[in-house]
């Protein structure tokens, strides 16, 4: 199936691995030129490597999306490399930290993280966007946006925000033809998760709490994002895709 994004241009935060580095790899797998964004340059520039050595477009560029001048600059590049931004996955992000979440500094860094730099992304995004005529948004929230976690106060609110900034975002630019929506991950199988299932206990409950008896896998994930940004999700915006085995279906 021709998802119709020859020429075109993506930019994807997080990119260094996992779900973002995925991503990346799909969308130039469609005929995108790739911004290949992260915090971790060794990683973006291993990203963008990959998609280089398969006869793809794409360049590497070091960002911390907590910071706005850092996101424009990443805008900028898209810019200057390629000439146009059509799609962006934003999904740089951090999981809980081994520190006690509902300690406000704590709490403060993944809201700043994971929801404030995604309504910063989109804001410059949309700039470039709009001038243009049009683009697809997509950021990963996870399906701990959807439920909650004593646990993970500041990650589970910082999700669940970036559920509701995605349709807040949707409503604001839906005619002026810039999608956007967000996909709701389940457990997929990442670095970010791999010190927990390295332990078999731990990975066996996992699988057992999933319906479909697995974790995810980035590419799953992937292909689901690289969809939602594509001409065939054309009357899809404000949507939270759950991609997690049937773990919410319970």
């Amino acid at each position: 199936m021709d998802l119709g994004m020859r020429g075109a241009c993506a930019v994807v935060t997080g990119a260094a691995g996992g779900i973002g580095r995925a991503s990346a790899l799909a969308f130039s797998a469609e005929g995108a030129s790739v911004v290949v964004s992260d915090i971790n340059e060794q990683g973006a520039r291993e990203t963008a490597a990959l998609i280089t050595d398969a006869g793809g477009r794409a360049v590497a560029q070091v960002c911390d999306v907590a910071k706005a001048a850092e996101i424009d600059a990443l805008m900028q590049r898209a810019l200057s490399e390629f000439g146009r931004l059509d799609f962006a996955h934003n999904n740089a992000g951090i999981n809980s930290p081994r520190a006690d979440e509902w300690d406000q500094e704590v709490f403060e860094r993944s809201l700043a993280v994971n929801l404030t730099s995604v309504m910063l992304c989109m804001k410059a995004e949309a700039q470039i966007m709009l001038a243009a005529g049009g683009g697809a948004i997509v950021n990963t929230a996870s399906i701990n946006g959807l439920v909650g976690n004593p646990a993970q106060p500041g990650y589970v609110s910082s999700k669940h925000g970036v559920v509701g900034l995605t349709r807040s975002a949707a409503l604001k630019w839906a005619r002026q033809s810039i999608r956007v929506n967000c996909v709701c991950p389940g457990v997929i199988d990442t670095a970010m998760v791999a010190s927990v299932v390295a332990n078999p206990q731990y990975r066996a409950a996992i699988e057992q709490m999933t319906p479909m008896g697995r974790m995810g896998t980035a590419e799953e994930v992937a292909h689901a994002v690289v969809w939602l940004c594509s001409p065939r999700a054309s009357f899809v915006t404000g949507h939270a895709m759950v991609i997690d085995g049937g773990a919410t279906a319970i």
